[in-house]
Order: C-alpha cells, then structure tokens, then sequence
C-alpha cells in the first residue's frame, strides 16, 4: 500500500474511532451493559459511517458532481429513513433488555401530539446522517477541486514548458538570419572579414547547438556567447563605431541563467545603435553582484526607416515572453530613451539568481 493511501486509510481510521467511542464509553453507570447492548449502541456510528461512505464513494461522484440533485437526495433521503427507522428499533431492543434488567431508563414524557413535533422528532433522530452526509459531500469537493486545481497547475506547467521551448526554437533562427545578413553585407566590401565572419559564426552555432538542448546555461557561458557575437559585429563596423562590452562575472561563478535571453537585446542595439555616417556606440555590460544578474546595454539611437523590416521586431518581444516565463515577477526590465543625446539605454535586473530549470 502506498504510503499516501496508508495515512489516508489511517486518518479516516482514527476519526471514526473517536466518534464510535463515546457510544461505549458515556453509557448509564447504574445497568451492567451486556456484549449486545454495546453493539447495539455503536450501531449509530457504524449507521453514520455508513451514510458517509455511501455519500463519499457513491452517491457524490456518480450523482452530485453531475448535477444530478433529485436522485442524490431521494437516495439520501431513503438511506436516512431507513437507518433512522432501524435505529428505532434497535434502541427499543436495548431499553427492552435493560427492562428485563429491573431498571427502565426511558424517560416518561406526556403524550403531546402534533405535526410540528412530529417533524421536531423526525429532524432530531435524522440530523446525525445529514451532517454526516454534508461533511462527505463537502469533503468529496473539496478532493475534487484540489485534483482539479493540481491538473490545472500541472496543465500551467506543460504550457509553460512548451512556449519556453518554442522561444528558444524561435530565436536561433531569428539570430542566424541577422547575422547572415551582416556577413552578406561585409562580403560586398571586404572578403577576408567576411571569411573571419564565417569562422566565428561556426563557433556561435556550435555554442547555440549545445546551449540551445538546455533549459539554463551558466551566466559565465552565456556571457562568452556574446562576446562572440560582438566580436562578429566588430568586423562589420566602421572606424566610426566605438563598441564596448564588459562581462564582470567570475569565471567560477556557478549562477545559472536562461540561455539566450539577452541576445536579442544585443542584436537590437547593434541594428538601432549604428549609423554609417555618424559617429555611434554600443555599450554592452553584464554582472552578477549581490545576487542579482545585471545585464546593462547603451546604444546611440538611430532608428531604421518603415522600409527596413529585418527582424520584424519578435526579438524584443520574444525576450519579455521569456522574462516573465522563466522569472515572473522577479525581474525588472527599464527602457529609457535620451532623445537630446540620442542615446537608447536597456537595462534588466534578475533578482532570482537560482534558476530553477525552468
């Protein structure tokens, strides 16, 4: 037996116990109960467990939860009449052999007719069986909605998992079609940086290959794929371009990070933040200090026309979706934009630094 069902199977024992018990241990001190006058006593409990189980195992699941409301409290109805009636009769065995005992503990009541006391007399002998049929009835939904409740948040789970992994499909495609647009372009004016191009864009789809198979990358890895990829960009830049990119992570550092996640961030400063014909900047920065990830880019701001559609702007899209599917509610992502300096400053801040495979 699992160990679940055990503590299940031994709850239910206990609790029943302590309601059985009162019927043998509160019983009148002045009559000697016999074997059948205890039994005779704990058949109330064993009639309100009775109610419950019937309720609990049959009634609730096959009636109830269907919206089945007539025939689950005709069914009710007849259960407790019938164990209500049996009761009767039993208890009047049990006053009969007291009886025999020399000793009537029945009370003497004056005979008071009536339907309001009818009706008193009848709720009072079927209230046990109602509150036991309540509280089966509520503990039924209660598993039920907790079953529901756990295939939903398992269900949550799944869709997460799967738009996590269709991102990360996303973007290696996404990458690879900018970056052979750049090497395209440097193939139109300088042959030997274009074969330099090819070589550091094997060794990035290599990283992307491995990388990519993996739900979280070390910050140090991730940190070293784009550096790759801003020493690719260098080769197509002109003297006019200062590009700057700092990675202040130990090389020790054991932090775990979601692989990719800042790529499309570096892509977009290089597409927005380089001009052929004005001096531009790309600043590039990323640290993990007092447990947070720190990822800081800088970029002068020179915007593409409507004409130019390369990326169809899903990069940046793709890295909130991301955020807040591998870190909800514990990151913060800040964009400014300088307009006097022409200056375009992203900044992401990671406060949970344990990445939980996600």
């Amino acid at each position: 037996m699992p160990k679940k069902t055990f503590y299940i199977v031994a709850f239910h024992a206990v609790c029943w116990l302590l309601v059985a018990l009162p019927a043998v241990v509160f019983v009148p001190g002045h009559i000697r109960q016999t074997t059948a006058m205890y039994l005779i006593r704990l058949c109330l409990p064993c009639f309100i467990c009775a109610v419950f189980y019937l309720n609990y195992l049959w009634l609730v699941p096959r009636y109830f939860i269907h919206r089945r409301f007539v025939v689950y409290a005709c069914l009710n109805l007849l259960f407790m009449v019938t164990f209500s009636l049996s009761m009767d009769w039993l208890m009047d065995l049990m006053h009969s052999m007291e009886s025999v005992r020399g000793k009537d503990p029945r009370p003497h009541h004056e005979e008071v007719s009536g339907m309001m006391l009818l009706l008193f007399n009848f709720f009072r002998k079927v209230f046990p069986f109602i509150l036991s049929a309540a509280l089966a009835t509520s503990l039924r939904l209660a598993l039920r909605w907790n079953e529901a409740e756990t295939a939903r948040r398992e269900m949550e789970i799944q869709k997460t998992e799967a738009e996590l992994n269709n991102l990360r499909n996303q973007i290696n495609p996404h990458f690879l079609l900018n970056t052979l647009n750049n090497i395209y372009a440097l193939i139109s004016f300088d042959t030997d940086k274009a074969q330099r191009a090819v070589l550091s864009l094997s060794a990035l789809l290599r990283q992307m290959l491995y990388g990519g198979r993996e739900n979280s990358v070390s910050l140090r890895r991730e940190a070293d794929f784009i550096r790759n990829y801003v020493d690719l960009m260098k080769l197509r830049s002109g003297k006019n371009v200062k590009i700057d990119f700092n990675a202040d992570v130990p090389a020790d550092d054991k932090i775990r990070v979601a692989p990719f996640i800042f790529i499309s961030l570096v892509e977009n400063a290089f597409k927005h933040g380089i001009s052929t014909t004005e001096p531009s900047f790309v600043s590039i920065n990323i640290s993990h200090c007092d447990g947070r990830i720190l990822c800081d880019i800088r970029n002068s701001n020179h915007p593409k026309g409507s004409i130019d559609k390369s990326g169809h702007g899903i990069g940046l899209e793709q890295v909130s979706k991301r955020l807040n599917l591998a870190y909800p509610g514990k990151y913060e992502w800040v964009i400014t934009t300088e307009a006097q300096d022409k200056v375009y400053h992203s900044k992401i801040i990671i406060y949970d630094t344990e990445m939980r495979d996600n």
